[in-house]
């Protein structure tokens, strides 16, 4: 119980202290979104009534206390957005959420289906060809950002060599899906390849191993029975924290394939400087990065106990 309070705790703090920072960047950063929204041809009664409405005439104080009193009550604030009908943050973010979500996951899958195989086959033919090999493309996987690897993909595989079929055609089914998975899959496999091989590693030179192979068993078995159950528990746990990941880099990549999601709502009301808006994302993506990680350390202290006592 200790273990966990003191996890919750941090996370509040983590929480707290990431909103409170970008409420103060966003009031520091030049600009007006009343200029921003209404635009440089509005009156300037016109922009005074916008800010006396969004309460942005208001003190510093009385404005972060107006935040985390729209927190509270659910709402997160009203988009500042000049419509008829001007929605309430949380529901423009659980428009789009379940979009960043799926995109999250099925880059998950991707990443694994790649790293597992790469990896424990570079393990096994260590400093050979095909270790080598993978670790090169690895290495280049991480250095290569989401933003430059989505378009060559995107031209490769649409323009060059057309094997998918174009993300801006209007599709149903899965198929919008693939190629922003692909390029967020792929950048997390890299670094995935990297661990796994690692971790494999390790287990490979455990006395179980040899003693596995001592009693007669295939390489196959002794890889799949006892090198795998081993080396992926390390490995379960990067894949918790890199989840978390997945939703900053779902940000850049839903802009470049312009799929509706968080991040592709949080680019745009960092361009009209919409507060509300972009509070509301930090506040949902801070507090989904959190709870992944909280969750991690609470399953590895269950698995390690001595993490609960060095805590």
């Amino acid at each position: 119980m200790k273990f966990l309070l003191k996890r919750l705790f941090g996370a509040t703090i983590a929480i707290v202290g990431a909103l409170t920072l970008v409420f103060i960047a966003l009031r520091a950063a030049p600009g007006d979104p009343a200029d921003n929204i209404l635009g440089d041809e509005a009156p300037e009664t016109a922009k005074v009534e916008f800010r006396k409405r969004l309460h942005l005439d208001q003190p510093l104080h009385v404005q972060y206390g107006l935040f985390w009193s729209n927190v509270a009550n659910g709402t997160l604030g009203i988009s500042y957005e000049v419509s008829d009908q001007r929605k309430p943050v949380s529901e423009l973010i659980g428009n789009v959420l379940p979009a960043t979500i799926e995109l999250a996951l099925a880059a998950m899958l991707v990443a694994l289906i790649i790293a597992l195989p790469f990896g424990v086959t570079a393990a096994i033919h260590q400093r050979k060809l095909w270790d080598n090999v993978s670790m090169i493309i690895a290495l280049l996987g991480v250095a290569m950002p989401v933003f430059w690897l989505g378009p060559m993909l995107l031209y490769l595989l649409t323009v060059r060599y057309p094997i998918l079929p174009d993300p801006g055609a209007p599709l149903n089914g899965i198929l919008p899906l693939i190629m922003p998975a692909l390029v967020l899959g792929a950048a997390l496999s890299a670094k995935l390849t990297r661990m796994v091989r690692a971790s494999v590693l390790d287990v490979l030179r455990e006395d179980f191993t040899t003693t596995a192979r001592a009693k007669g068993l295939s390489e196959f078995k002794v890889i799949t029975k006892h090198v795998l159950r081993n080396a992926l528990i390390p490995v379960i746990t990067v894949m918790g924290l890199q989840l978390a990941a997945l939703f900053s880099g779902a940000i850049v990549t839903e802009k470049v394939f312009a799929r509706p999601g968080i991040g592709t709502l949080l680019l745009d009301a960092i361009v009209k400087r919409d507060y509300a808006v972009i509070q509301g994302c930090v506040l949902v993506v801070t507090v989904g990065y959190v709870l992944v990680n909280l969750v991690v350390d609470l399953a590895y202290a269950v698995a390690d106990p001595r993490v609960r006592k060095q805590s």
